[in-house]
C-alpha cells in the first residue's frame, strides 16, 4: 500500500512539473458558407465578433500577391480592445486583418495569406493571437508594425516565409516585444524576425514548439526607419533578443 501511494504522488510530480500545454491543431475548419465583402468589417472598441467559422473574403482578384495595401484592403478591422473568433480567411483577400489597437484574436484561419495575414497597428498594450493557423504566406504571417507585445499560442503555419516580423523599415519604429508557445510550424524560413537595435524581443517556450523543415527559430536585424531593407545580423542564434 506504501509502495502503490508513494507511486500514485510520482506519477503526480512528473504530470505537474510538465508544461502546461494548449493543443495547437493544424486541423482548419470546413466553412459552412462564404462572405464576400465589398469593404472591411470593422468590430467597434471593446466589442467582439464571432464568425461561426465562416468563410470571409474580398472577392474574386481581391490578392495582388505581395503588393502592400492599406486598411482598405483589409478583411476586418479590429478597433482597441476588439475581439475576433472563429473566422475563416480565404485566399481572396489582399491584408487579411488589421488590428488598429491592442486586440484578441481566437481560432482565426488564414488558407491562403496574400501579403499580410495579420497587421498589428497597436501604439502600446498587448495583442493576443490564440489558436487558428495559417497557410502559403510568401513572407510574413504577422506583421507587427506598432509598439508594445504580440502573444501567439497555440498556433499552426505552414508553407511559409516568417511567423513574425517586427517592422524593419517602418516611418515610426518602436520596441516590441512578441511571445510564442505552443507552436506547430512547417516548411518555413523563420519563426520570428526582429530588430536589436531597436531592444525587440521574441521569447520561446521551446519545451512546446514543433517545427518541421523550418530553417530558423529567430533572426536578429537592423533596422531603420527610411525605408531601406533591414541588415540581417543573427540567424538562429539564441541571445539577449532571440531567447529560445
Amino acid at each position: 500500500m506504501i509502495f502503490q501511494t508513494f507511486v500514485v504522488v510520482a506519477l503526480l510530480a512528473v504530470a505537474n512539473a510538465r508544461p502546461n500545454r494548449r493543443a495547437a491543431s493544424c486541423t482548419f475548419p470546413t466553412p459552412p458558407s462564404t462572405s464576400s465583402l465589398s469593404s472591411p468589417k470593422t468590430i467597434a472598441a471593446g466589442k467582439s465578433f464571432d464568425g461561426g467559422n465562416v468563410r470571409f473574403d474580398r472577392g474574386d482578384g481581391a490578392c495582388e500577391g505581395q503588393t502592400e495595401e492599406g486598411n482598405d484592403a483589409a478583411v476586418f478591422l479590429l478597433e482597441e480592445g476588439a475581439s475576433l473568433s472563429n473566422v475563416v480567411i480565404g485566399a481572396d483577400q489582399a491584408e487579411g486583418i488589421h488590428c488598429l489597437g491592442s486586440c484578441t484574436l481566437t481560432n482565426v484561419w488564414f488558407e491562403d495569406v496574400c501579403e499580410d495575414a495579420i497587421t498589428i497597428k497597436q501604439e502600446s498594450g498587448t495583442s493576443t493571437i490564440k489558436g487558428g493557423g495559417a497557410k502559403g504566406a510568401d513572407d510574413k504571417v504577422i506583421q507587427h508594425n506598432g509598439g508594445g507585445t504580440v502573444a501567439i499560442d497555440s498556433f499552426c503555419v505552414e508553407d511559409f516565409g516568417k511567423l513574425y516580423r517586427s517592422c524593419g523599415n517602418c516611418d515610426d519604429m518602436y520596441e516590441r516585444h512578441s511571445t510564442f508557445s505552443n507552436i506547430i510550424a512547417s516548411d518555413g524560413s523563420s519563426l520570428a524576425g526582429i530588430n536589436s537595435n531597436y531592444g525587440d524581443t521574441a521569447i520561446f517556450d521551446m519545451d512546446t514548439i514543433e517545427t518541421d523543415n523550418v530553417d530558423s527559430i529567430c533572426d536578429t536585424y537592423k533596422g531603420n526607419d527610411d525605408g531601406d531593407e533591414p541588415t540581417k545580423l543573427t540567424s538562429n542564434e539564441s541571445n539577449d533578443y532571440c531567447q529560445f
